[in-house]
């Protein structure tokens, strides 16, 4: 099928922003945007055939400029956080933009990879978006050259793919921080939704959502997904990491080897039938529910609000730049970044 291109929005200085359409035969279309590599709408079947948008978002370019919630982006150079918005590379230290409390969040809320215009070319029913990042841009060594591709395939798969290079060493870590919410974007909470984790253990945290470097097991926590488990039935458990971050916002440590493309996770929405399978070949996953939502206005007029949607970022763990023990997200001259994420839809 081919891509359509159409007119998104038109930015302050003039530059048109586009919207690249893609649909497979069995009718699952999803829209993706150059501005932040963005997935705006994700149209999926039910079990009785209806097509109906999971993904949270909005109608207009405006809503993205903004977008507290990151909302369908793609984040890098680094998603999710370092401690104390610095780290030491080589001997050298690098400071961060101090946007989350004493850390950094997502590298650059207003400069980051997700506020980008990017450059698209299209493919068979693939799109490719690509940036340059200079040296030092964001606090962050290295010329670096980004690429992100959608695909939709016949299989009812989003599949993206991530390749960065740079010319020196440096700290890549994309990821995509879509919302989903099975039962429709406007849909209401995600308490209902079935979460199993191929995950044996996770990153504990301290104030402020940063890992202490230790990898705990799952087994007898409210962290423990290893079976299909209902989403509310723990979120609100008295369990010291839950009400640190409010809720489930951790890394799940997956089981099986990273660098190998692996089944990591599932979600099941009871009401609509569908089922989303996640693949990556990623060591983590950060599990997010949706905790710091806030009131607002998204597509159709939706209401917007707390634990409307799930995230499953795949990542690099948080503060790896930071943690010896964690594995590394540094890439360079010698080793490019190349990674695949799947979400696969299903009845």
């Amino acid at each position: 099928m081919g891509i359509e291109k159409t007119l998104f929005g038109v930015m302050e200085d003039g530059t048109k922003i586009h919207m690249y359409s893609m649909e497979n035969s069995k009718g699952m279309k999803a829209q993706v945007i150059d501005y932040g590599a963005i997935l705006v709408n994700l149209y999926v079947p039910d079990r009785s055939g209806k097509l109906t948008d999971v993904v949270l978002g909005y109608d207009k370019l405006e809503g993205y400029y903004v977008n507290a919630a990151n909302f369908g982006a793609t984040i890098g150079p680094n998603a999710n956080r370092i401690g104390n918005a610095s780290f030491t590379l080589e001997g050298v230290k690098y400071r961060l933009d101090v946007n989350d409390g004493p850390n950094n969040l997502h590298s650059h809320a207003d400069l980051g990879y997700h506020k980008k215009v990017w450059k698209a070319a299209e493919g068979d029913n693939c799109v490719a978006f690509s940036l340059e990042g200079a040296d030092g841009e964001m606090g962050f060594p290295g010329n670096k050259k980004i690429e992100v591709t959608y695909f939709l395939t016949e299989e009812n798969e989003l599949k993206i793919h991530y390749h960065g290079t740079s010319d020196k060493n440096t700290i890549i870590n994309l990821t995509n921080h879509t919302y989903f919410n099975l039962a429709g974007h406007d849909a209401g909470a995600i308490n209902d939704h079935i979460l199993t984790l191929h995950a044996s253990g996770y990153t504990p945290v301290a104030e402020g959502a940063i890992p202490t470097g230790e990898i705990a097991p799952v087994k007898g926590t409210p962290m423990d997904f290893t079976s299909p488990k209902r989403i509310g039935d723990e979120i609100d458990a008295d369990f010291e990491q839950l009400k640190l971050t409010g809720g489930y916002d951790h890394n799940w440590v997956l089981d099986g080897e990273a660098g190998t493309l692996r089944h990591i996770a599932t979600v099941e929405e009871p009401s609509s039938g569908r089922v989303m399978k996640a693949y990556t070949d990623l060591p983590g996953v950060q599990f997010y529910a949706g905790n710091s939502l806030k009131p607002e206005t998204g597509k159709n007029g939706a209401a917007y609000d707390y634990r409307f949607g799930l995230c499953l970022e795949t990542q690099y763990y948080p503060d790896t730049a930071n943690q010896p023990t964690f594995p590394s997200a540094v890439f360079g001259p010698e080793r490019e970044y190349d990674s695949t994420t799947i979400y696969k839809f299903e009845v």
